[in-house]
């Protein structure tokens, strides 16, 4: 079977890297392809303090550099394209990108996936400097301060509740004037002393001068805007992974997840998915390493047990 790479990796964020790192070792001829820079969500992370190794931290660009020439000293080649499909049911597997078409034996997919955002001014600006995705994360930046969490679901109290253990008092922001989580997380919410609810409010700006120092609200049923002094602004709005290119070629979640058993394997022999593109991610740099280690060895048993020229 001739192909042009043993494996084919789509997207160069900690889960590719780390695939490619393990299948290069394992002699296998390994292509990462990116549509910009690699490193993924590290790109856009400041400070890293939860990832093991790092005692003092470490920024996250200068992780995924390390990533990077990590994977590349063992022979990991790095194409930037954007790949516009993917044909898998052969098995040669293809990557058809702008530029060239890229085959191989086995598959991983390791888009990744983006929060989305309000939308607001100084959301941007401020990203990394006060407004953040994930308290798990950054939570510990906030010590003994004040926060606000922009949501009602799952995920805005999950945070919100971890948040409310590290910081002075979290203030949830909601557009309804009802939570859309569980009931569960509901009344721990609600029972929490430091946490508190701001119904039918939103977000117009965030406000500061090089860091986070306040927020403009907006009471949508009075229509007053004011401004409320907080130190973090945790933005929990949905979350949508980079699959859509993907189309119908592989099974989906209803939120564009890619199914996956804990081997990291897709329904489609020879393709597999890591990181934050597949079901049930915790999106956490750690677990994008592990699921990114373990389709990594997948494929190269794959391989191995099965396409052995």
């Amino acid at each position: 079977m001739k192909t042009d790479y043993d494996v084919v990796i789509v997207g160069g964020g900690a889960a590719g890297l780390s695939a490619a790192l393990y299948t290069a070792r394992a002699q296998l001829r390994t292509v990462v392809i990116e549509q910009l820079a690699t490193g993924g969500q590290l790109m856009i992370t400041s400070d890293i303090e939860n990832y093991p190794g790092f005692p003092e931290g470490v920024l996250g660009p200068e992780l995924s550099q390390m990533m990077t020439n990590q994977a590349t000293r063992f022979g990991v080649e790095i194409e930037y394209d954007s790949i516009l499909n993917l044909k898998v049911d052969d098995p040669i597997k293809s990557a058809v990108g702008a530029d060239r078409t890229y085959t191989a034996k086995a598959m991983i997919i390791a888009t990744g996936g983006e929060h989305n955002k309000l939308e607001v001014p100084g959301e941007e600006e401020l990203s990394g400097r006060g407004v953040s995705y994930c308290a798990t994360c950054d939570g510990n930046f906030f010590a003994g301060q004040e926060t606000v969490v922009v949501g009602g679901g799952d995920a805005a109290m999950d945070e919100g509740l971890y948040l409310s253990r590290i910081v002075k008092k979290v203030t949830v922001i909601h557009r309804r004037d009802e939570l859309r989580a569980t009931k569960v997380l509901q009344q721990r919410a609600f029972d929490t002393p430091n946490m508190e609810f701001k119904w039918s409010h939103t977000v117009r700006e965030i406000r500061g001068n090089g860091s986070v120092d306040r927020i403009l609200l907006n009471d949508l049923k009075s229509g007053e805007d004011y401004e409320l002094p907080v130190s973090g602004v945790f933005i929990y709005v949905g979350f949508h992974p980079n699959t859509a290119f993907l189309g119908k070629t592989l099974p989906m979640d209803p939120g564009g997840h890619l199914l996956t058993t804990m081997q990291m394997e897709t329904p489609v022999p020879g393709v597999f998915a890591a990181g934050d593109a597949r079901q049930f991610s915790d999106r956490q740099l750690g677990n994008a390493v592990g699921d990114g280690i373990t389709a990594g060895l997948s494929a190269y048993r794959y391989i191995t047990e099965h396409l052995q020229d």
